[in-house]
């Protein structure tokens, strides 16, 4: 007697960033609070503001534990909303292949495997080996970075870069000196055909964005985002800075550390993505948090033709309105496609 045949039930994969929520919640287990906090406000206070040294800030497995728990998710959901804007820009390119330069433990490296399908050869470049160590391991639950290299690199000057198609290079810039960081911009645009930098949403971060965009620009790469021209940014040095906002669930430790009751924050960063490739950039970018008020909305705009613009969006204005009231702070306008 034939069996019946039973429905199938469709399964919806397992998106990358729910991987990496899922296998940054095991490195905690077996920490202590008690240990993971102040590892975590510690290095919170120190890594980020100093250069490598022969002794990494990032001494051991638990700093590096507690570190990536707590800084990871942020790092990837910025990394990821910059790499999104950049492959809006360059429709039907996917990278061939992906350096991570300074990569700890390896936010960028899951961005792109969230940005792209399939898979590439990958390297994440670092200082601090515990960092790279649990980044290996945290890569097991990915698929697209089983054949990952891991390689220890001090990150800024005498850096040699093989051949890749892209390289990314995530709140970084601000741990080196001036010399180093014109070094490695000036190493990434020699071995890359496309760079995305992503720095904090501060003004500082964001002046580092500014140097480095201008080093890429002068080594010949044009603009894909966020900016929708390669000219000068348009911004008075001193008045005001370009950055974006990425939404990151909070976890426990998260918590635990700010003491917020919040299930989410709210990650301020800044960034460029240039390419040696046609790119379409953004006509322009929506670069404040739009204002909704009653039958129009109001953009902050800066535009193809290097102006920094508000402009007014009203019910008249039809489809173009209800695109309006979706639009988000960082995103192009008009919205891509129909």
């Amino acid at each position: 007697m034939t069996e019946p045949v039973q429905p199938v039930q469709f399964v919806e994969p397992v998106r990358p960033a729910e991987r990496l929520r899922a296998a940054l919640a095991r490195l905690l287990d077996g920490l202590p609070p008690s240990q993971a906090g102040p590892a975590v406000e510690r290095l919170i206070a120190h890594y980020r503001g100093a250069t490598p040294t022969d002794a990494p800030i990032l001494r051991d497995r638990a700093d590096v534990a507690a570190y990536a728990a707590y800084r990871m998710p942020a790092t990837f959901a910025a990394a990821r909303a910059a790499l999104g804007a950049f492959a809006d820009a360059v429709p039907g390119w996917a990278p061939a292949g992906h350096t991570d330069l300074g990569g700890g433990t390896g936010a960028a490296a899951w961005a792109v495997g969230a940005t792209w399908a399939g898979t590439r050869p990958v390297t994440v470049l670092d200082w601090a080996q515990p960092a790279l160590d649990l980044g290996r391991e945290i890569a097991a639950a990915d698929p697209a970075l089983h054949g990952a290299r891991w390689l220890r690199a001090r990150i800024g000057a005498a850096l040699n870069l093989d051949p890749v198609d892209l390289v990314t290079v995530s709140y970084v810039l601000n741990e080196l000196s001036v010399a180093d960081r014109a070094a490695l911009v000036d190493a990434a645009s020699a071995a890359a055909q496309n760079v995305v930098i992503v720095e904090a949403g501060t003004p500082d971060g964001y002046a580092r964005v500014i140097e480095a965009r201008d080093r890429l620009i002068g080594a010949g790469f044009r603009i894909a985002a966020p900016c929708p021209h390669s000219a000068a940014c348009p911004i008075a040095p001193g008045t005001d800075w370009c950055h974006f906002s990425a939404r990151v669930s909070r976890s426990s430790l998260h918590r635990q550390v700010k003491g917020g009751s919040l299930p989410y924050e709210d990650e301020k960063f800044s960034y460029v993505a240039a390419t040696r490739r046609p790119a379409g950039p953004a006509p322009a970018r929506v670069v404040r948090r739009p204002q909704i008020r009653k039958g129009q909305v109001l953009l902050d705009l800066c535009e193809s033709d290097e102006r920094l613009v508000r402009t007014t969006v009203t019910k008249r204005h039809g489809e173009l309105y209800k695109a309006a009231r979706d639009a988000d702070w960082g995103d192009p306008w008009p919205p891509y496609g129909p």
